[in-house]
C-alpha cells in the first residue's frame, strides 16, 4: 500500500510537471519548426538566441531550485511563516537577475550573438531575435517561482493548465506573425520573437491568477531572522554551478558555430528533440527534489533513501524507452525541414548519438537536481557539475573539434561522455548519505 502510495505521489508531481515543461519546450518545437521553413540562417539566429537565453533559464532555475528545498522542507516541517517568506526571498533575487538579463538583451544582442559566430547575416538576425525575446525575462521569473510554490503545494496540475494556455497562444501568434496570416505582416525571425513574449506574458498572467487564488491563506505568524547564512550556503553553490555548466555549454556552441553554419543548424534542428525528450522526464528529478526534500524536512532519512532509490529507477526505465524512440523516429523528424540534405544526415546522426548519451543525462538530472539538492547541501552537486563540464566536457570537445577535427556527431557524442563520469561520481556521493540534511527554519 506504501508502495502504490508512492508511485501515486510522484505521479501526481511528474507528470504535470513533465507535460508542463514539454509545453515549455514546445514554445521552441513551434519557433523551430516554422522558422524551419525559411532557411539555415534563420534557424542558427534562433538556435543561438537561444543559447543566451538558456543562461538566463539555468540561472533562475537555480533559484527555483533554492525555493523549492525550502518550501519543500518548511511543508514538510509545517511551517507556513517560513514558507511564506523563502517564496518571497527568492522572489525578489529572481526578478533582480532577470532585470540584469532584459538590459543586457535588449542593450547590446549582436555583440551578444558575436561570440557564438562570425557570420554576419545570422548575427544580425539572431540579434533582432533576441532583442525581443529579453522581454520574456521578467514574467519567466515569476513563472519559475509561482511554478515552484504551486507544485510542492501538491498543485501541480495548475502550471500545467497555464502553460496550455500560453502554448496555444504561442503557436497561434507564431502563425499569424511569421507568414503574415489573417491580414498580418509576414515577420519572419521577427514574428517568432513576438509570439515568445506575448505568450510568456499571457502564462504569467494566468498562473499568477491561479496563485492568488489558490496559496496558502494560513494564519500569520511572525518569524524569526532569515538565515541568510543558511540560504547563501545553498544559493551560491548552485549559482556557480548552473552559471559554469551553462558556460560550458555555450562553450559547446562555439565550438559548434566554428565548425560552420550547417553545423549549427543541424546542431539547433535537434534543440525541439533535447527538449522535448528531457522534458518528458523531468518531472522525476521536481518530484524527487519535493519527496525527499519532505522527508528530509520531517526527519525521516531512511524513508528518504529508499523513495530516492525508486526514483533512479523508474527514471533508468523511462530513459532507455525514450532512447530506443528517438532512434527510430529520427529520420522522420529531419524530414520535417526544408534545409539541405546534408544538414538532415547530420541532425540525424546526432539525434544518434544523443540517444546512445540520454540515459545517462536523464539520471544526473534526478540524482543531481533533485535527490542530492533536497538536504540543501549543494557543494556537492557544484563539485561534480565542474568537474564532469571542465574537466572532462570542454577538453574533450575542443580536442575532438580542433585537433582530431571530427565531424559534428562524432564531436557532440565524445563531450557527451562527461555524462557518464559525471553519474558515477553522483552515486558515490549518493549512497555515502552525506547530502542528506535536514534545514532550520
Amino acid at each position: 500500500m506504501e508502495k502504490q502510495s508512492f508511485f501515486r505521489s510522484v505521479c501526481a508531481l511528474a507528470i504535470p510537471v513533465a507535460l508542463q515543461s514539454m509545453l515549455q519546450a514546445s514554445f521552441g518545437v513551434v519557433d523551430q519548426v516554422m522558422i524551419g521553413q525559411l532557411g539555415a540562417v534563420e534557424v542558427a539566429a534562433v538556435g543561438l538566441a537561444g543559447k543566451f537565453t538558456g543562461i538566463f533559464n539555468v540561472v533562475v532555475s537555480a533559484v527555483g531550485a533554492v525555493a523549492g528545498i525550502m518550501l519543500s522542507q518548511y511543508i514538510g516541517q509545517k511551517n507556513a511563516a517560513a514558507s511564506r517568506r523563502s517564496l518571497a526571498v527568492n522572489l525578489r533575487v529572481c526578478l533582480i537577475l532577470a532585470a540584469l538579463f532584459m538590459l543586457a538583451g535588449v542593450a547590446v544582442p549582436e555583440r551578444i550573438m558575436g561570440l557564438y559566430i562570425n557570420d554576419r547575416a545570422t548575427v544580425e538576425t539572431a540579434g533582432r531575435y533576441l532583442a525581443i525575446v529579453s522581454g520574456t525575462f521578467l514574467p519567466a521569473a515569476g513563472v519559475t517561482m509561482l511554478s515552484t510554490y504551486l507544485r510542492c503545494m501538491e498543485k501541480a496540475s495548475l502550471p500545467l493548465y497555464a502553460g496550455l494556455a500560453s502554448a496555444a497562444v504561442n503557436t497561434g501568434l507564431n502563425w499569424i506573425l511569421i507568414f503574415g496570416r489573417l491580414g498580418a505582416p509576414a515577420l519572419g525571425v521577427t514574428g517568432a520573437a513576438l509570439a515568445t513574449l506575448l505568450s510568456q506574458l499571457v502564462y504569467f498572467m494566468v498562473i499568477l491568477g491561479m496563485y492568488v487564488k489558490y496559496r496558502e491563506r494560513a494564519e500569520s505568524v511572525p518569524a524569526g531572522p532569515f538565515a541568510w547564512g543558511q540560504y547563501l550556503s545553498m544559493l551560491l553553490p548552485l549559482l556557480v554551478s548552473e552559471s559554469m555548466w551553462v558556460l560550458g555549454e555555450n562553450v559547446y556552441a562555439g565550438i559548434y558555430g566554428h565548425l560552420g553554419t550547417d553545423a549549427t543548424a543541424a546542431m539547433t534542428l535537434t534543440n525541439p528533440v533535447q527538449s522535448l525528450a528531457i522534458g518528458a522526464l523531468c518531472g522525476l528529478s521536481q518530484a524527487a527534489a519535493i519527496l525527499i526534500g519532505k522527508r528530509l524536512g520531517d526527519g525521516d532519512r531512511d524513508m528518504a533513501y529508499r523513495e530516492a532509490k525508486k526514483l533512479l529507477l523508474y527514471g533508468l526505465a523511462g530513459s532507455l524507452l525514450l532512447s530506443a524512440a528517438i532512434f527510430f523516429v529520427s529520420p522522420l523528424y529531419v524530414r520535417i525541414f526544408k534545409v539541405e540534405t546534408g544538414i538532415r544526415e547530420l541532425t540525424r546522426q546526432i539525434l544518434t548519438a544523443y540517444a546512445a548519451v540520454m540515459p545517462f543525462k536523464v539520471l544526473n538530472m534526478i540524482v543531481g537536481s533533485g535527490i542530492l539538492r533536497s538536504g540543501g547541501k549543494t557543494k556537492y552537486v557544484m563539485a561534480i557539475d565542474l568537474m564532469g563540464t571542465w574537466v572532462f566536457g570542454v577538453p574533450l570537445g575542443l580536442l575532438s573539434a580542433f585537433v582530431f577535427r571530427w565531424p559534428i556527431p562524432l564531436v557532440y557524442f565524445t563531450l557527451s561522455l562527461e555524462e557518464c563520469v559525471r553519474f558515477a561520481v553522483s552515486l558515490v556521493v549518493f549512497k555515502r548519505r552525506g547530502w542528506m540534511n535536514q534545514l532550520k527554519a
